[in-house]
């Protein structure tokens, strides 16, 4: 049964262009609750059919893409990044250009950044100078989370224009960075109790500023000074206490809250209790967290992988958060994306205070979910759909213009080569930054094509961007995924219908029966950067790193996850209870801050 009305009629020659038209066959469609096989048709950015190939009438001068053997993906959506933000006298090596073409050689074709404003400055001031850095460089779609970084009348009163005026649905704030960023309990409350009233979202990074700011001092003092004190000061429990300590403040104020950045197995749980008790919360891991751990890091090479929070030293942690993911403990994957160059890094080599904190990730973090998830065995491609893409679209608002291959939806389309693998290296990617925390990971399952709103970008390893191609979204607040449970219209894991006739909305996705023997896979860590492996300074770019000439590599005997029976079993359900703007000239330096 076909998902267009009509079949496409023919247009005149002089009307047909194939830069506009896009004819994709024989591929196997995922979305985040089915997948199934059908031709698609790509007309001017927009899908305008979904179905067999004896319900339409291809127009002349198309481009034809033949999908055999692949899998059609709605683009990943990477919900946490920071391009070109200035911290400390220096800024991240990747701006809004730089960062959105290695997001989009890695299958992301939407990304939302943070405006992070200095304390004191305008929201709407600070809202500026980022639409006027991002607008003319972005080579994808975006939209934009405004950070809270102080509190006031001013700052409440101009939320409320934020929301209603210029797209904005998201306030972040963090419960880190003592005295440069941080909200204390009292302003946390009221910030939610204003989220709430203008129907937007909070996102939270979660650690508790207080203790790491004594810790560090603690540390200094005794001469720990290499970059271990990073972790150190910032241990597990200090993440697990926010993390608790903010899905009760929201809970308190009615507010819906989304955690990012969550790096431990404790923080996880967490939040997957908060939500099996009824609370609005939504949490997010990142790329480098399921990645890798620091395990086997040696001390002098820890300051190129210091993030807020950690990366975590135990070996288990990657494993530990992809079942989270599986089971619907957390919901989103990010990368944080937010990259400085190793000489940069290297300030804080002998005062772990001054590192600058941040990795890559928006180019790899498709291939790291595919690899850790759906290759090792722990979800299908659906729940892969869900947590790269879709999750992030609905909690945000942007489905199902984004997040979706249905008629209607942007053309942000992922050809996705299954038995194909590619090694992630500095030497090729397309970060402007001379190292890669992920150096040397052969990953299975490759973004074999790209199309950002109907136009391809990526075709075997060639990226081929448009800098300022990308639109800012303008997503409306109150999204039904988060405001219809918030307010007890559906609850948090209820089906219900949507407009595909078809039961549908069930905020993250109908997973199927999961083998649960899949979970206790361990997913090795991989081996630490070495000078060897490129550490030397070097710059990026270039095609995709892979194994042959035409950029894949062939898995033999690789398994058809298409055949997955993947999903909660009973016994884990009994024991856990599933159930406009004006441009201005750009501010002075940012403060550091951990975003």
């Amino acid at each position: 049964m076909s998902t267009s009305p009509k079949p496409v009629k023919k247009v005149p020659i002089h009307l047909q262009s194939a830069q506009n038209r896009v004819y994709i066959k024989n591929g196997q469609i995922v979305n985040h609750d089915k997948t199934f096989k059908a031709d698609v048709y790509i007309e001017d950015g927009t899908i305008k059919f979904v179905g067999p190939p004896s319900e339409i009438v291809v127009p002349g001068g198309v481009r034809i893409i033949d999908a055999s053997g692949r899998l059609i993906l709605p683009g990943g959506i990477d919900p946490h990044t920071h391009f070109q933000l200035k911290v400390a006298g220096t800024v991240t090596a990747d701006d809004f250009y730089h960062g959105t073409k290695a997001a989009v050689a890695g299958g992301t074709t939407t990304i939302i950044d943070c405006v992070f404003p200095d304390k004191s400055e305008s929201l709407v001031e600070a809202y500026d100078t980022w639409r006027a850095w991002a607008d003319p460089k972005v080579c994808c779609d975006y939209a934009l989370h405004v950070g809270l970084t102080w509190w006031s009348k001013s700052v409440s009163s101009e939320m409320k224009i934020m929301c209603e005026e210029l797209g904005v649905n998201s306030f972040k704030m963090s419960m880190a960075d003592k005295g440069v960023s941080q909200l204390n309990d009292s302003e946390l409350l009221d910030a939610l109790e204003r989220i709430r009233s203008l129907g937007a979202l909070a996102l939270v990074h979660a650690e508790n500023g207080d203790i790491i700011a004594k810790n560090v001092s603690k540390l200094l003092a005794s001469g720990v000074v290499g970059p271990e004190g990073h972790e150190l000061s910032r241990q597990e429990e200090v993440e697990a206490e926010a993390v608790n300590r903010a899905c009760i403040l929201a809970h308190q104020m009615k507010a819906p809250l989304y955690v990012t950045s969550i790096t431990s197995k404790t923080s996880a749980e967490i939040v997957g209790r908060a939500r099996r008790s009824g609370y609005c919360v939504f949490g997010e891991t990142l790329a480098s967290s399921i990645g890798r751990s620091m395990h086997g890091i040696p001390k002098h090479e820890r300051i190129y992988y210091a993030t807020c929070p950690p990366i975590r030293e135990s070996p288990e942690t990657p494993s530990q958060l992809m079942k989270s993911l599986a089971y619907d403990d957390l919901q989103v994957t990010g990368s944080d994306n937010r990259t400085f160059k190793k000489e940069d890094k290297a300030r804080g080599m002998h005062d772990f205070s001054k590192i600058l904190s941040g990795t890559n990730g928006v180019e790899d973090r498709m291939s790291i979910v595919w690899e850790k998830g759906v290759h090792a065995g722990l979800f299908d491609p659906s729940r892969f759909v869900a947590v790269t893409s879709t999750n992030a679209a609905k909690i945000f608002n942007l489905y199902p213009q984004k997040g979706r291959i249905a008629v209607g939806s942007d053309a942000d389309v992922v050809i996705w080569n299954p038995n194909a693998t590619r090694t992630i290296s500095k030497d090729t990617h397309h970060h402007r930054v001379d190292f890669n925390i992920f150096e040397g990971m052969v990953c299975h399952g490759v973004p074999e094509m790209v199309l950002v709103r109907g136009r391809v970008c990526v075709e075997h390893g060639t990226v081929r961007v448009a800098e300022g191609f990308g639109r800012f979204l303008n997503p409306e607040v109150r999204s039904p995924y988060v405001y219809d449970v918030l307010e007890g219209k559906v609850k948090l894991n209820e089906e219900r219908n949507g407009d595909d006739q078809h039961v549908d909305e069930q905020l993250n996705g109908d997973m199927k029966k999961m083998n649960m023997t899949a979970l206790e896979i361990e997913i090795p860590y991989q081996e630490s950067l070495s000078p060897s492996q490129g550490l030397a300074a070097g710059g990026g770019g270039g095609s995709l790193g892979t194994n042959s000439p035409c950029g894949l590599g062939h898995v033999q005997g690789s398994r058809n996850m298409q055949e997955s029976t993947f999903s909660i079993s009973e016994e884990l359900d009994k024991s856990g209870n599933r159930s406009c703007i004006k441009v201005r000239n750009p501010p002075g330096g940012k403060s550091s801050g951990f975003w």
